[in-house]
C-alpha cells in the first residue's frame, strides 16, 4: 500500500519523493499551490484515493502519512489549506465533489471534500433558485449595449492589450479561449481557439452573455467577481450539470485608482485540458494588466499637473488640482496630500472636504480645480530645511494660517538643499552635475522637480529651478 501511494506521487512531473523517517514522504509541488498537481500522469492512482488524514498541506510542502482510511470507503484529501489557498481546485475525486453538490441541493451539510468557497457558492445559488442540471436561459445584450459597456468597462487600452497578449497565445496552444467581463459578469471580449467556440455557444458562453452567478451557477468568474479573489472551478465545482465538463480559471481585474471593481478574466476549455498552472498565470496577468492602468493614472495625472500647475501659481490663497477620483495633481497652500476623499455628487458649485472643509468646485479638462473657503491669509512666510538627521529630512512650511511638516526623500532633501544654498536657482544640467556629477542626466533632474512642484508647487520656481524670491529659506545642517 505504501509503495503504491509513493509510486504515485512520483510519476507526478516535477514531485520529488524522499523517505522520511518514522514512515513519512514528502514532495515540493513545482507551481504556485501544490494542489495543483493532481494526478499520475502514467497511471491511474490518483491523490483522491488516499485518505482524509493521509494528506497535510502547507503552502509548497504535502507530507503523506501511514494512516488508514477511515471506515466506510476510500475518503478523500483533507483539503485544510490556508484560506489564501482556497481558490485553487479541489483535489477530491470528481464523485466526491458530486456527492458533496448533491448534498447542497438537497440542504444538507457537505462532506469535507469540497472546498469552503464552492461550497458557500453552492448554497447562495441554491437559494437563488438557480437550475441545477441547465442553468438559466441564455439572454446576451444587444450589439448596441455590448459596445457601450465595453466603452464604459475601464479595462481599455494598454491594460487590454497586456491581458490579450499575455493569455490568448497559451490559451489557443491548450486548447482554451480567454474571456473578458465587465463587473456585472456581462461577457465583452472571447477570443481562442475557434473550435472551442462552438462547444461554448452551446452553453451560452457568448459575447454579450451574462455570467453570473445569478444565471449559471457556481463558475470562475462569477464567483471570483462575488468573493473577490482569483478563483478555479474545475470539472464538479460547478454547479450546473452541463458545465461540468468544463474547467475554468478566472482572476478579478481592479481599478487602482480607487479600488473599484472594472470586471475579471478568465481562461476556460475543456476539463480534460486542464493544466496545474492556469490559475497562477490568469492571476499574473491580471496583475500585469492593474499595473498599465496604474501607468495610465500616472500619465493623466502628468497631464493635468500640467494643466493645473500654471494656474495655481497665478491664484492666491489654498487650492487644489484632483482627478475625478480625488488624487491631487497639483496644490498650492495647504499641507502636500496624495488623494482627497471627494464626495459622491460634484456636480454642486461648493462641496465640503473631511480634511480642508467647504471648497468650491470648477470643472478642468480631465479634472476639478478646489478652492478652499477660508479668511484667514495663507502667505508663505518662512520655510525650513532639516538636514540634521540623515534619512529623516524634512521641510516645515510656516504660514499665517498654519505650519505643517513634510518628510522628505533622500533625493528630494538634496535638490532642495542645492536650491536653497543658490538663491538664484539652478538649471536642470546644473543640478544634474551637483547631484550626480553627470550634467546629461537632466532627465532624472525634470522628473524628480516635477515631483516636488506637485507637492511644493507654490514654493518653487522654474527657469531656473529655486525657491520663490520672496521666501524666507532657512538650513538646519548637523552643526546647527
Amino acid at each position: 500500500m505504501w509503495n503504491k501511494r509513493c509510486s504515485a506521487l512520483q510519476n507526478v512531473p516535477g514531485v520529488r519523493i524522499a523517505r522520511e523517517a518514522g514512515g513519512r514522504a514528502s514532495g515540493e509541488a513545482p507551481v504556485a499551490h501544490p494542489g495543483s498537481a493532481t494526478s499520475c500522469n502514467s497511471c491511474a492512482q490518483r491523490w483522491g484515493e488516499l485518505s482524509c488524514s493521509d494528506v497535510t498541506w502547507t503552502t509548497r510542502r504535502v507530507t503523506i502519512r501511514r494512516t488508514a482510511a477511515p471506515q466506510g470507503g476510500r475518503g478523500g484529501v483533507d483539503m485544510r489549506a490556508r484560506d489564501h489557498a482556497t481558490a485553487v481546485a479541489s483535489q477530491a475525486h470528481p464523485r466526491q465533489l458530486a456527492r458533496a453538490r448533491e448534498a447542497v441541493l438537497a440542504g444538507q451539510r457537505p462532506p469535507a471534500a469540497a472546498r469552503r468557497l464552492i461550497v458557500q457558492s453552492w448554497e447562495r445559488v441554491r437559494q437563488q433558485g438557480v437550475d441545477p442540471d441547465r442553468g438559466a436561459d441564455c439572454h446576451p445584450a444587444p450589439p448596441s449595449e455590448l459596445e457601450r459597456r465595453r466603452a464604459r468597462c475601464g479595462i481599455t487600452g494598454k491594460a487590454l492589450q497586456e491581458l490579450r497578449a499575455g493569455l490568448v497565445p497559451a490559451a489557443e496552444s491548450a486548447g482554451h479561449i480567454v474571456v473578458i467581463v465587465d463587473e456585472d459578469g456581462r461577457v465583452l471580449w472571447r477570443e481562442g481557439r475557434a473550435e472551442l467556440f462552438r462547444r461554448a455557444d452551446r452553453l451560452g458562453f457568448v459575447e454579450g452573455a451574462s455570467w453570473r452567478e445569478t444565471e449559471v451557477g457556481t463558475n470562475a468568474i462569477g464567483t471570483a467577481l462575488v468573493e473577490g479573489v482569483p478563483m478555479q472551478v474545475h470539472s464538479s465545482e460547478h454547479y450546473v450539470r452541463s458545465h461540468h465538463t468544463w474547467t475554468c480559471a478566472a482572476a478579478p481585474v481592479h481599478d487602482p485608482r480607487d479600488g473599484r471593481l472594472l470586471g475579471a478574466v478568465d481562461v476556460s476549455g475543456p476539463a480534460e485540458a486542464a493544466h496545474p498552472t492556469t490559475l497562477a498565470l490568469v492571476r499574473a496577468v491580471a496583475g500585469l494588466a492593474e499595473a498599465r492602468l496604474r501607468e495610465e493614472h500616472r500619465a493623466s495625472l502628468d497631464r493635468l499637473r500640467a494643466v493645473g500647475t500654471p494656474m495655481l501659481a497665478k491664484l492666491g490663497g489654498q487650492a487644489l488640482v484632483t482627478d475625478r477620483s480625488g488624487w491631487v495633481a497639483a496644490s498650492t497652500g495647504v499641507p502636500p496630500v496624495d488623494r482627497v476623499d471627494l464626495p459622491a455628487l460634484r456636480d454642486t458649485p461648493k462641496i465640503w472636504l473631511p480634511a480642508f472643509g467647504a471648497c468650491s468646485v470648477e470643472p478642468l479638462p480631465g479634472g476639478l480645480l478646489l478652492r478652499l473657503h477660508d479668511d484667514a491669509p495663507t502667505t508663505t512666510t518662512r520655510v525650513v530645511l532639516d538636514v540634521r538627521r540623515a534619512g529623516r529630512s524634512s521641510l516645515t512650511v510656516h504660514r499665517a494660517s498654519a505650519s505643517w511638516t513634510y518628510r522628505l526623500s533622500r533625493r528630494h532633501s538634496d535638490i532642495l538643499l542645492a536650491l536653497a544654498e543658490n538663491p538664484a536657482g539652478r538649471t536642470a544640467a546644473e543640478l544634474a552635475d551637483q547631484l550626480f556629477g553627470d550634467r546629461s542626466r537632466t532627465v532624472t533632474v525634470r522628473a524628480e522637480m516635477s515631483r516636488l512642484r506637485r507637492n511644493f508647487g507654490d514654493l518653487l520656481d522654474h527657469r531656473p529651478y529655486r525657491f520663490v524670491p520672496e521666501l524666507d529659506v532657512a538650513v538646519l545642517r548637523p552643526d546647527t
